[in-house]
C-alpha cells in the first residue's frame, strides 16, 4: 500500500468510529426523549380528563340538588329551567319504587352511567348522570332526581379540546367514540395508568373508570418523531462516511504531494536540469527540505537570475483596495446605524458612541436622544467630551470593563448626560499575531474624508474648477504623522479606544444581561468599522508613497501635477518643476551593492525634504529619478533651490555599508532640470517633459549642475483693431466693448515667487 493509501485508511479509522457511535447515541437519545415527552404529556392530559369529568359531575349534582329542593308541583318547571340553561341535558324524577314520574323532553337513551359508580358495568354509555335522593321531613325515601349529560362524539371532542390529546370512549365491544383521526385500533391494550406504545408510533394511557370518573376513556398522543428519522440517520452516516473518504483522500494527497514533487525535482536535477525547483507549500520539515533543495539548485546554476520586486504589485493592490473602500467606509454613517440598532435592540431612550482622541479624552462621534439630558440651566455641549478615567464612560474606557446600573443623584457631575440607568461597553481591536503594530496618531481620529493626513500646505478641500465639486488637496508629507501617539488605539493590544453607551431603557428599571450581550456584539461591530476605516486610510497612504524613500510615488505625481497646473492656471501663478537624477548611480550599485544603493536613495530623499518648503511636493519617479513641484515659484527661485540641493548632496558624502560589512563614504552628485509653467509648457505632462529635457541638458553639460528648459515657441499673432462700438443689431454678432464697459486689454503679467 502506498503512503497515500495508508494515510487515508488511518484517517477513516479515526473519523468513522466516532461518527457511528454518535449516530447510535443520537438515535437512542431521540427515542428516550420522545417517550419521556409523550409520557409527561399523557400525564397532564389524564389529570385534565379527570378534572373535566369531575367538574361535569359536580355540575350535574348541583342541577339535581336544585330540582330536588323545589316543591313537588314546581319540580317540572325547575327541571325545564335547568335543561334550558345548559346545566344538564335531561332531568328525570322517579318515585320510591323507581318509576319515572317526570322526565324532560329529549332525554338521552339508556344506559346512563352514574358519577358515583366506581366499577361501572361493561357496555355502551349514552349519558353521564348524578342522582340525588328525595326524602320527606321525617327522612323517608320519596324517590330520586337524576341530572344527565349526553356522552356523544361532541362530548368526547370537548374533552379532547380541553386536554390537547386524542380521547377515545370505550364500550363493551371496543371503541364507542374517538377523536383520533389515525384510526387507532389498539386502544384496548391500555390498562391502568401504564403508557403503551403502538405500532404506528403513538402512545396510549387508560383513564378510568375510577372514583369521580366512571367513564372508560383512553387518551393517545403522537410520539412526535419525524417519519423516516432512522433512515435519515443512516443516510447521514453514509454521507459522513463519503465525506470522510473524500477528505481523507484530499489530506493524504496534500500530505504526499510535496514528497512527490521533491522526488520529481531530484530526478530532474540528477539528469542535469539545474532549473529544477520544488514549490514550498509549508513550513514543516518537508518545507525546509524543499527550501534547502531550491537553494542548492540556485547556487549550482551558471547564472544568477535577479529577483523581481513585488512593490508595484503591492502598490496596485493597495490602490484597488483604497478605491474600493472609499465608497463604503463612511464611518459616521456606520456609527449612526450601529447606535440606532443598539437603541432599538435594547429599548434604550438615548445613546452615544465615543472615540478616544490624542489628548486622552473620549469625544462623542455619534449621539441620539441626548436632547434635554443636561444639567438645569445648561444646554448640551456641541460635542460630548469625557476625560478618560472620569465618570462612568471614562472609567469604562480606562478599565476596559463594561458597566451597567443606576446613577447616583448625589455624585459629582462629570459632563455626562443625565440618566437614571445606563449601560456602557468598551470596544477595541485585538492585536494581530506578528510584530508589534505601529503606534497610531488619532488626533481627530479617525480622519475625516477630504482632510489632509499630513503636514500638507493646503486646507481641507477647495473647488476643483469642475462644476463646483471639491477634492482632497494635497496630503502633505507622507513620512510625518499628523498628530501625537496615544496608548489606546486600534491594534494596541486590545486596549479600549472607545465606548458605546446607552441610557434609560424603556419599560424596565435597568439594563439586563441580554442587553449587555447585545451591546458587546454591536461594540465589536464599531471596533471593526473603526479599524476598517483606519486600514482604508493606511492603504490609501501606502498606495501613494514610495516604500524606500517615503516620498510620494509616480502615481501621485501624475495627480499632483495636474492639480497644481490647474491651480496655477486658475489663479494666474507659476509652477516650477525640478527633475533630479543622481549621477552615475549604477556605479554605486555595482561597486557597493544594491543595499548600499538603497541607503543612498533614502539619505538623498531625507536631504531633499530638508531643503524644500512645507508647501512643496517631492516624488520618487522611479530608480534614481526624482521630481519636485514648487508652487508659486518662478525660474529664478527654482534655480536657487536647485543650487542648494546640489550643494547639500555634493558637500556631504553618504556613508554606506558594503557587501563585506565595511562602512565607507560615497560621494554623490545630482543633475537637475528646471521647467516652469506656463513659460515652458501648457500642460502638466508637457512641463514634466520640458524638465526632463533640461535634465538631459544638465547631464550633457558634465553632470552635477542644473539647466533651465528652453522657452516654448509661441505662434505668431496679428493685432486686429476693433472699433469701440462694433456694428450689429439685436441678432448680430456681439460687440467688443460698450461705452462705460471694461476694455478687452491684455491680462496683467504673471508674478513668480522667488526664494
Amino acid at each position: 500500500m502506498t503512503l497515500r493509501g495508508r494515510l487515508t485508511a488511518a484517517f477513516l479509522a479515526v473519523v468513522l468510529g466516532p461518527v457511528l457511535l454518535g449516530a447510535v447515541f443520537v438515535a437512542t437519545t431521540l427515542g428516550a426523549v420522545e417517550r419521556s415527552r409523550s409520557v409527561d404529556r399523557l400525564g397532564v392530559a389524564a389529570a385534565s380528563v379527570r378534572t373535566s369529568v369531575d367538574a361535569l359531575c359536580q355540575q350535574l349534582r348541583a342541577a339535581a340538588d336544585v330540582v330536588a329542593l323545589a316543591a313537588a308541583p314546581e319540580r317540572a318547571g325547575t327541571a325545564g329551567q335547568v335543561v334550558s340553561r345548559g346545566l344538564a341535558a335531561a332531568v328525570e324524577v322517579t318515585d320510591a319504587t323507581g318509576r319515572v314520574t317526570y322526565a324532560t323532553p329529549g332525554a338521552p337513551q339508556a344506559p346512563w352511567r352514574d358519577c358515583a359508580q366506581d366499577r361501572p358495568e361493561p357496555g355502551p354509555t349514552a349519558a353521564l348522570t348524578a342522582r340525588v335522593e328525595l326524602r320527606d321531613p321525617a327522612g323517608a325515601a320519596l324517590g330520586s332526581v337524576a341530572a344527565a349529560w349526553r356522552v356523544d362524539p361532541e362530548f368526547v371532542a370537548r374533552l379532547a379540546a380541553v386536554t390537547g390529546v386524542a380521547v377515545t370512549l370505550l364500550d363493551g365491544a371496543g371503541i364507542a367514540h374517538t377523536t383520533d383521526d389515525t384510526g387507532v385500533r389498539e386502544v384496548t391494550r391500555a390498562v391502568g395508568d401504564r403508557v403503551v406504545a403502538t405500532s404506528d408510533g403513538r402512545y396510549l394511557r387508560r383513564v378510568g373508570p375510577a372514583p369521580g370518573q366512571p367513564l372508560p376513556l383512553v387518551i393517545s398522543v403522537s410520539g412526535g418523531q419525524p417519519a423516516g428519522l432512522y433512515p435519515l440517520l443512516a443516510a447521514a452516516v453514509l454521507l459522513a462516511a463519503l465525506l470522510a473518504v473524500l477528505v481523507g483522500w484530499r489530506l493524504a494527497r496534500v500530505s504526499t504531494r510535496p514528497l512527490v514533487e521533491l522526488a520529481a525535482a531530484v530526478d530532474r536535477f540528477a539528469h542535469g536540469d539545474l532549473t529544477a525547483r520544488v514549490p514550498v507549500r509549508s513550513r514543516d520539515e518537508i518545507g525546509r527540505l524543499a527550501t534547502a533543495f531550491n537553494r542548492m539548485t540556485r547556487e549550482a546554476e551558471a547564472y544568477v537570475q535577479a529577483l523581481t520586486t513585488s512593490r508595484d504589485q503591492l502598490r496596485s493592490h493597495l490602490a484597488v483596495l483604497g478605491d474600493t473602500l472609499a465608497s463604503t467606509h463612511d464611518l459616521q454613517r456606520i456609527l449612526r446605524v450601529i447606535l440606532h440598532s443598539a437603541i432599538v435592540a435594547t429599548g434604550a431612550r438615548a445613546g452615544a458612541v465615543l472615540l478616544l482622541d490624542g489628548t486622552g479624552t473620549l469625544v462623542g462621534q455619534c449621539t441620539e436622544g441626548l436632547d434635554g439630558r443636561w444639567s438645569a440651566g445648561r444646554s448640551g455641549p456641541p460635542v460630548l467630551r469625557i476625560p478618560i478615567g472620569h465618570g462612568v464612560i471614562g472609567t469604562v474606557a480606562a478599565t476596559g470593563e463594561p458597566r451597567r446600573g443606576r446613577t447616583d443623584p448625589s455624585a459629582e457631575a462629570t459632563g455626562e448626560p443625565y440618566c437614571e440607568t445606563y449601560l456602557a461597553v468598551p470596544f477595541a481591536v485585538p492585536e494581530p499575531a506578528g510584530p508589534p503594530a505601529e503606534p497610531t496618531w488619532p488626533g481627530d481620529w479617525p480622519a475625516r474624508p477630504g482632510w489632509s493626513t499630513g503636514n500638507g500646505h493646503h486646507g481641507p478641500t477647495e473647488p476643483n474648477g469642475l462644476g463646483g465639486a471639491t477634492e482632497p488637496h494635497g496630503l502633505g508629507d507622507p513620512t510625518e504623522p499628523h498628530g501625537h501617539p496615544v496608548a489606546a488605539g486600534p491594534g494596541s493590544g486590545g486596549a479600549a479606544f472607545g465606548v458605546l453607551a446607552l441610557y434609560d431603557r424603556h419599560g424596565s428599571d435597568e439594563f439586563d444581561d441580554d442587553d449587555l450581550a447585545t451591546l458587546r456584539t454591536l461594540a465589536g461591530h464599531v471596533a471593526v468599522a473603526v479599524e476598517n476605516v483606519r486600514m482604508h486610510e493606511e492603504a490609501q497612504r501606502l498606495s501613494l508613497t514610495d516604500p524606500l524613500t517615503g516620498l510620494w510615488n509616480y502615481r501621485y505625481l501624475r495627480e499632483s501635477i495636474r492639480r497644481e497646473v490647474e491651480r496655477a492656471s486658475r489663479f494666474g501663478r507659476m509652477l516650477s518643476v525640478l527633475a533630479l537624477d543622481l549621477d552615475r548611480f549604477k556605479a554605486v550599485n555595482d561597486t557597493y551593492g544594491h543595499p548600499a544603493g538603497d541607503a543612498v536613495l533614502a539619505e538623498f530623499a531625507r536631504r531633499l525634504r530638508g531643503e524644500i518648503r512645507e508647501v512643496d511636493l517631492a516624488f520618487r519617479q522611479g530608480g534614481e529619478e526624482f521630481v519636485v513641484l514648487l508652487p508659486e515659484t518662478d525660474a529664478r527661485g527654482a534655480a536657487i533651490v536647485a543650487e542648494r540641493l546640489a550643494t547639500v548632496v555634493r558637500d556631504s558624502p553618504i556613508t554606506v555599508e558594503t557587501y563585506s560589512g565595511v562602512t565607507v563614504p560615497v560621494s554623490v552628485t545630482v543633475s537637475i532640470g528646471i521647467a516652469v509653467y506656463p513659460d515652458h509648457a501648457t500642460t502638466g505632462q508637457q512641463v514634466l517633459d520640458s524638465a526632463d529635457n533640461a535634465l538631459y541638458a544638465a547631464k550633457d553639460a558634465g553632470r552635477d549642475t542644473y539647466r533651465v528648459a528652453q522657452p516654448r515657441s509661441r505662434p505668431p499673432m496679428e493685432e486686429i483693431v476693433v472699433p469701440v462700438r462694433a456694428p450689429g443689431g439685436e441678432d448680430g454678432p456681439p460687440r467688443a466693448a460698450t461705452p462705460g464697459g471694461a476694455s478687452s486689454g491684455p491680462h496683467p503679467p504673471r508674478q513668480g515667487h522667488g526664494r
